[in-house]
């Protein structure tokens, strides 16, 4: 299902349809040095990630991680999405590509249009995002998206410290309850 169209990306829900990129992608070794290990090594494996987390997420709050497609091709080139983790207070947009996608703007493309597809199909006043310690080019972006560094917290199961920045997506409360 088709969620968002930017001038060369297309954003849908995932399916089990997509678990031969998600198992690439999750097996990146960018993906596992700064995103972590899901443990995914197979296409079932795969598929079943997506069934639980993101296909779950969907039915949960109405959102989730999207595949991102180019809209000349359809090929899948990464994916990006909001995410409601019960570790955080806010909604977070997360962000993944694989490595021959990267440094040509998709992911900011990608993740601007799901930050105002927060704002105004969510309503929500306030996205987060996490990076590792040690992951640059995610935290140059996430700047460039106007997110602004507010403290080290302690995550994931193997309770590491990563990087939480802030973004009001200037929706008020009062927009929230009409």
């Amino acid at each position: 299902m088709l969620v968002l169209e930017t001038s060369r990306l297309t954003l849908r829900r995932m399916s089990a349809g997509d678990a031969a990129f998600i198992c690439r992608l999750l097996n990146e070794p960018s993906f596992l040095q700064y995103i972590g290990d899901r443990g995914v090594r197979t296409i079932e494996d795969a598929r079943r990630y997506i069934e639980t987390g993101p296909m779950a997420m969907y039915a949960r709050v109405g959102f989730g991680l999207f595949i991102v497609e180019l809209k000349a091709t359809g090929a899948p080139i990464g994916i990006c999405g909001l995410l409601k983790r019960d570790t955080l207070d806010d909604v977070d947009v997360g962000f993944a590509f694989v490595p021959e996608y990267w440094r040509q703007g998709y992911a900011y493309e990608s993740a601007a249009a799901t930050l105002e597809y927060g704002r105004t199909a969510h309503k929500l006043s306030r996205i987060v995002a996490i990076t590792s310690l040690d992951n640059p080019p995610s935290i140059g972006l996430l700047e460039k998206l106007g997110f602004r560094f507010e403290r080290t917290i302690r995550m994931g199961d193997r309770g590491e410290d990563v990087r939480l920045f802030g973004l009001s997506t200037g929706t008020t409360e009062t927009e929230k309850t009409t």
